[in-house]
């Protein structure tokens, strides 16, 4: 199993294949959208990248769920509903969402999509 820094370099370099950006701006931090520029059909490039350079197969819908966000008991004006939250944190174990859970504006759903959360989600698709 490769070190938690050796995935974070292998998956740092597969952004900048992918998202075509300097290395320098793949920090940890790094939302995928705002910070790097991601756009929706980025995400698939994104996944079937990963998949190529770790060995992993990702399931449809990983990491970045499908469907939590057309659900009108997981939505409610404009918000992740607690229901919601509870199926985020269900679909997306890998991610931190302590912040998000305080202003849970689905316009922030993106900010749950970074670098580290890639890491973590690599890290439990290569220990399982």
């Amino acid at each position: 199993m490769p070190t938690h820094d050796e995935i974070y370099q292998k998956v740092q370099s597969t952004l900048v294949e992918a998202l075509g950006v300097d290395e320098e701006d793949v920090t940890k931090d790094s939302t995928l959208q705002g910070d790097l520029g991601a756009e929706s059909i980025d995400f698939l490039d994104i996944v079937f990248r990963l998949e190529r350079n770790f060995g992993i197969k990702i399931p449809r819908g990983e990491p970045f769920p499908q469907n939590v966000v057309t659900d009108p008991d997981m939505i409610k004006d404009g918000k992740f509903t607690e229901k919601g939250l509870e199926e985020l944190k269900t679909r997306m174990p890998y991610a931190d969402l302590t912040e998000f859970a305080a202003d849970p504006d689905i316009e922030r759903i993106g900010d749950l999509y970074t670098v580290d959360m890639l890491v973590h989600y690599v890290s439990s698709k290569l220990a399982a």
